[in-house]
């Protein structure tokens, strides 16, 4: 059994690591952090771990972490877990980080989004851990920056007609609405339960940070600079995002045959699911589990290609595919504890 981590495992993405990695037939978790409930039993603070996890959080050092596990999940907040990255690399560790501070290759772009970078010459080392575009470099690797959660909905969605040309890189329109989980588990009054309930509200529009993520990756696919139109919302639901991204066709290429060219790119991925020609990607229909449900309709009146998809934010989006880029870098079957038929209803 391999040993592994998780750093900062008292946020919602870090008790889903927990959740998933406790039944994971390879690994065994032998640390879990945080410094809020350092001292208590992680299944006291999260009762639904009770029979899977009785480890007591800790505040540990990187060297201390070291000498616990060969691997380590760092579930921080970004600028927290660039400080600590570093360490865990020094002491002989592979970390899988799903924060935003590597997943930017350019240290002006993530500064000019989020603040100044204190380990820069990590990011050129960071593989962006996406399995389905970036399977052979998340192998070998020693550091992985795990996707965002909405950037991992658009890419995948995204991904095959653009790689092959068959949409426009410069029309691209996304629109993307997720739960209240995506926010965190800190307390912040734009959450709390009055706040969100009956409403459906954008935000952060045309200054999102998972913008310049999400141009990153497209231009990587489309041979060229792109940016995006993206307006995130937030839904009244806990998990689950669903993003509709439009873009103009290019060619005559009809419905049939983009899904075609969908069909053919994720034919051997086991978690990518192409919906029947007119059935749509809902949330609940990929609760709980580390699916991407993707559907697809040509306009003929516009030429405009729409693509929907939808994963849990808390899986797919975050905790699901960090296990997945561990399964990929310790050699391990990559569907290993991740297996799951989606929560339904």
């Amino acid at each position: 059994m391999i040993q592994v981590a998780v750093v900062g495992a008292t946020g919602y993405t870090g008790v889903e690591l927990v959740r998933l990695l406790a039944r994971h037939p390879q690994v065994v978790v032998t640390a879990v952090t945080s410094r809020q409930y350092e001292g208590q039993r992680l299944d006291m603070v999260f009762p639904s771990l009770r029979g899977f996890c009785d480890l007591t959080c800790e505040e540990l050092t990187p060297e201390e972490l070291g000498q616990r596990a060969q691997l380590v999940f760092t579930a921080l907040p970004h600028k927290t877990a660039m400080n600590f990255v570093p360490g865990l690399l020094r002491a002989g560790c592979r970390v899988v980080d799903l924060s935003a501070d590597y997943r930017l290759r350019d240290q002006a772009v993530y500064e000019a989004w989020y603040q100044s970078h204190s380990s820069p010459q990590l990011l050129d080392e960071a593989v962006y851990g996406l399995p389905e575009l970036y399977r052979e470099q998340i192998r070998p690797a020693r550091l992985v920056a795990n996707p965002g959660c909405y950037p991992t909905s658009v890419a995948l969605a995204l991904a095959p007609l653009l790689r092959a040309g068959l949409i426009d890189p410069a029309s691209l329109i996304i629109d993307s609405k997720s739960g209240a989980s995506g926010a965190g588990r800190s307390a912040k009054t734009a959450s709390l339960f009055c706040e969100v309930n009956e409403g459906f509200k954008a935000y952060a529009v045309a200054n999102h940070r998972h913008t310049p993520e999400i141009e990153q990756t497209l231009s990587q696919l489309a041979g060229c600079a792109v940016l995006v139109n993206f307006t995130p919302h937030l839904l009244p639901v806990n998990r689950g995002i669903l993003s509709t991204c439009y873009a103009q066709r290019c060619g005559t290429v009809d419905e049939a045959g983009l899904r075609r060219v969908v069909a053919d790119f994720y034919q051997d991925e086991p978690f990518i699911r192409l919906c029947p020609a007119g059935d749509w990607p809902n949330t609940a229909y990929v609760q709980g589990s580390n699916h991407v449900d993707i559907g697809l309709a040509l306009d003929p009146r516009t030429g405009r290609v729409i693509l929907v998809s939808a994963i849990d934010n808390l899986v797919k989006g975050a905790a699901g595919q960090a296990v997945q880029n561990m399964n990929l870098m310790l050699g391990f079957e990559e569907t290993a504890g991740l297996d799951l038929v989606p929560l339904f209803p």
